[in-house]
């Protein structure tokens, strides 16, 4: 046997020489840490999309449905992006189309009209700003 001192004597040793116990008085000051920060801060937001799935009778009444849940959603948690919202059947995502207007008005702000409507751009919000070319 090279040490017969209890095993609990070695590990005490490598505990101290990392660095660990410094916090006990006398020891040398508060316990550092053995792992250095991270070096990269956190991740910047990142845009998710939502799928959400419902029956319909046909495409047009699907894109009503799609339009009134989007529109009840954007009520219930402002930071939706209302703007991005599609319509696309279940197996083919490929084939979405939007369901806003989203052109941009004089001042930054978007149509919050639904795609194709005729007339003016609307921004969002009761007596919101109109643009465009007037009524068709």
């Amino acid at each position: 046997m090279r040490d017969n001192r209890p095993p609990y004597w070695r590990q005490r040793r490598v505990v101290e020489a990392l660095g660990a116990g410094r916090d006990r008085p006398g020891a040398g000051g508060p316990d550092l840490p053995l792992l250095a920060p991270p070096r990269r801060g956190p991740a910047p937001s990142r845009y998710f999309t939502v799928h959400l799935g419902f029956y319909a009778d046909d495409a047009d009444r699907a894109r009503e449905l799609a339009v009134a849940y989007a529109e009840a959603l954007s009520l219930l948690r402002p930071e939706l992006a209302l703007g991005a919202a599609a319509l696309s059947p279940a197996d083919a995502w490929q084939r979405a189309e939007r369901l806003f207007c989203g052109a941009v008005g004089p001042d930054g702000e978007r149509c919050a009209d639904v795609a194709g409507h005729p007339g003016f751009h609307h921004a969002p919000g009761p007596g919101g700003l109109g643009w465009g070319d007037g009524d068709l």
